[in-house]
C-alpha cells in the first residue's frame, strides 16, 4: 500500500526555546500541547483524504456534529521516547493501530489501516520532537490519536464524514514524588460495561461512565475506583483507567481476562515480561471474594495495576462500603516488572521482545 500523501503547514508562532524549556521542566499531564497537530478525513466516496498537518489550534463544529451527540468516537493512548543518545522511540505503536482498528470496527467507523495510523504518528512526532523531554524523571511525549463522527446531521446512524487526528502533549512522571501503592474503592452500584456493550473498545463512553464511580472512590479518600462484572457482580474486571493483577506465593500470577475490559498494550506487554522472570500468567475470572480471602490469608502476595500513563502501580488497601481488606505484603515482582518495562522503554535495556519502534 502507497504511504499517504501528507501536505504540512509549519506554525508559524511555535512556542518559544525558552518557554517550551520550563514547559519540559514540569509538564504535568496533559496540560501543554505541541505546535503542531495531524488530521485526515473519511468519507464513503473519497476514502481516507486529505491528510494534513498544520498549526496546533481549535476545530471548527457545527452544533450538529455527529459526535457531540451519540458520542461516536474512538481514541488512544501512547508515548513517544527520547533515548540518551538523542533518538526518539514509540512503544509497540502497531498495538495501538489494531486496538484502534478493533474500536472502529465496534463503533461502526471505517478503519485506517495500521501503516496510516503510524505514519500519521511518526509524523506529527517528527515535526514536533523538539517537544519530546528528556528520559530524565521517566518524562515522556504522550500521544493521543483519535477518530470522531463529524458528518453535520441528528438522527441515530454511522457517519458518513469521519476525522481521525493525533494531537500531543508532554508528560511528566505519573506519579509525583515516586511510586507509591494506590488505595481503591469498590463500587458495589456501577459497572463499567456488559457482555456484548463497549468495554473492549477504547471509546469515551466507557470513561464517562466511570466518573461518578471516580467520584465516589475520591469522595470516600481512596485513588481509584475496582469494577465488578455487570452479570454477577461478583468478578473483578479493571479500574476505571488500568488493568489488573494478583500476585500468589507460588509465583503464579492471575489478571482478569478480556471480554468486557479493555485489552491493555501495557497488560499484554507484562504477560510476556513476567513469563519470561519464569512467572505463570493465568487470565481467568477473578472474583472479590478470592481478593479480600486472599490477601487476609498471605495467598496473595501482591497486587498491581497497569497503563500507559502509570506504567505499573502497586495496589494497596481495598475499601468497601462498611470494609475493607488489608494492603498486600510485598510490592518486589511489581516494582522488578516496572523496572523492566520502563529500561526497555527508554532504551537501558536491550528490547529482546523488538517492541520498541524507532521514529527519527
Amino acid at each position: 500500500m502507497s504511504p499517504m500523501q501528507i501536505s504540512t503547514t509549519p506554525s508559524s508562532a511555535p512556542v518559544s526555546d525558552e518557554r517550551l524549556a520550563e514547559i519540559l521542566a514540569n509538564p504535568g499531564f496533559g496540560q501543554h500541547f505541541t505546535d503542531h497537530m495531524f488530521t485526515v478525513e473519511w468519507t464513503p466516496d473519497a476514502g481516507w483524504h486529505a491528510a494534513r498537518i498544520e498549526p496546533y489550534g481549535p476545530l471548527t463544529l457545527d452544533p450538529a456534529t455527529a459526535v457531540l451527540h451519540y458520542a461516536q468516537e474512538t481514541f488512544e493512548g501512547m508515548k513517544a521516547y527520547r533515548h540518551d543518545d538523542g533518538s526518539i522511540w514509540s512503544f509497540r505503536p502497531e498495538e495501538n493501530a489494531a486496538r484502534m482498528a478493533r474500536s472502529s470496527h465496534r463503533l461502526a467507523f471505517p478503519v485506517l489501516e495500521i501503516d496510516d495510523f503510524l505514519q500519521a504518528v511518526d509524523a506529527l512526532v517528527e515535526i514536533d520532537q523538539r517537544w519530546v523531554p528528556d528520559p530524565a524523571g521517566e518524562k515522556s511525549l504522550y500521544l493521543r490519536p483519535f477518530m470522531i463522527a463529524t458528518e453535520k446531521f441528528l438522527g441515530v446512524r454511522p457517519s458518513q464524514h469521519v476525522t481521525f487526528m493525533v494531537i500531543a502533549s508532554p508528560a511528566g512522571a505519573y506519579f509525583k514524588g515516586g511510586v507509591k501503592p494506590v488505595t481503591l474503592w469498590l463500587t458495589e452500584e456501577y459497572t463499567r460495561a456488559g457482555r456484548g456493550g463497549m468495554g473492549a473498545a477504547k471509546t469515551g463512553g466507557n470513561y464517562a461512565s466511570s466518573l461518578v464511580a471516580q467520584q465516589e472512590a475520591t469522595a470516600q479518600g481512596c485513588d481509584q475506583v475496582v469494577f465488578l462484572d455487570a452479570q454477577e457482580g461478583r468478578y473483578v474486571e479493571e479500574l476505571g483507567g488500568m488493568n489488573m493483577y494478583f500476585v500468589h506465593d507460588d509465583g503464579t500470577i492471575v489478571t482478569p481476562e478480556t471480554g468486557t475490559i479493555l485489552e491493555g498494550i501495557t497488560r499484554s506487554s507484562i504477560i510476556e515480561l513476567a513469563g519470561k522472570l519464569g512467572h505463570q500468567v493465568e487470565e481467568r475470572k477473578f472474583s472479590i471474594d478470592e481478593w479480600r480471602e486472599g490477601v487476609t490469608s498471605g495467598r496473595i502476595t501482591e497486587i498491581f495495576a497497569c497503563g500507559t500513563a502509570a506504567v505499573v502501580t502497586p495496589v494497596g488497601e481495598l475499601r468497601w462500603e462498611g470494609g475493607s481488606a488489608p494492603a498486600p505484603r510485598s510490592d518486589d515482582l511489581t516494582m522488578r516488572l516496572r523496572q523492566a518495562l520502563v529500561d526497555i522503554q527508554y532504551g537501558r535495556a536491550e528490547d529482546t521482545f523488538g517492541w520498541m519502534h524507532r521514529i527519527t
